[in-house]
C-alpha cells in the first residue's frame, strides 16, 4: 500500500523530526499545519509521540550525533509507517553533504517513503 492509498484511507498523525536544520522547511512545514491551510480538516495531526505517529517528517541533514535517536524513534513508530524527508538537507545534505559527520540523506539511515 503506498503512502497515498494509505492517507486516503485514514488520518494520517504526523511526528515531526527536526535533525539539525536551519529552520528553513521547519517553517514550511509548521505553516501547513496552521489555520489558514488547516491540515486538520483531513485528519493530518501533529503528534509529540512516535507511539502515536504514522508518519514521520525529517527535516535537517542527519549528523553522526542524531542518527541513534532518528533510528529509536523510527523504531517506535507502529506498523505501517512512512517516512517524508523534506527539504534539501534532509534528502540530500544540503550544503553540508560533503562533511564527514553528515549523512547524504535520510534515506542512507531509515526506508524514506516520499
Amino acid at each position: 500500500m503506498g503512502v497515498l492509498t494509505w492517507a486516503r484511507t485514514r488520518s494520517p498523525w504526523l511526528l515531526h523530526f527536526n535533525a539539525g536544520a536551519c529552520n528553513a522547511c521547519d517553517i514550511e512545514v509548521l505553516a501547513a499545519l496552521t489555520p489558514r491551510f488547516d491540515l486538520e480538516r483531513f485528519g493530518a495531526i501533529l503528534k509529540g509521540s512516535p507511539r502515536h505517529a504514522d508518519v514521520l517528517v525529517v527535516t535537517g541533514s542527519v549528523t553522526r550525533q542524531v542518527k541513534d535517536r532518528l533510528v529509536r524513534i523510527y523504531e517506535q513508530m507502529p506498523e505501517p509507517k512512512f517516512v517524508v524527508a523534506v527539504g534539501s538537507c534532509a534528502c540530500a545534505g544540503g550544503d553540508f553533504q560533503r562533511c564527514y559527520t553528515v549523512y547524504e540523506g535520510v534515506d542512507k539511515i531509515v526506508h524514506v517513503d516520499a
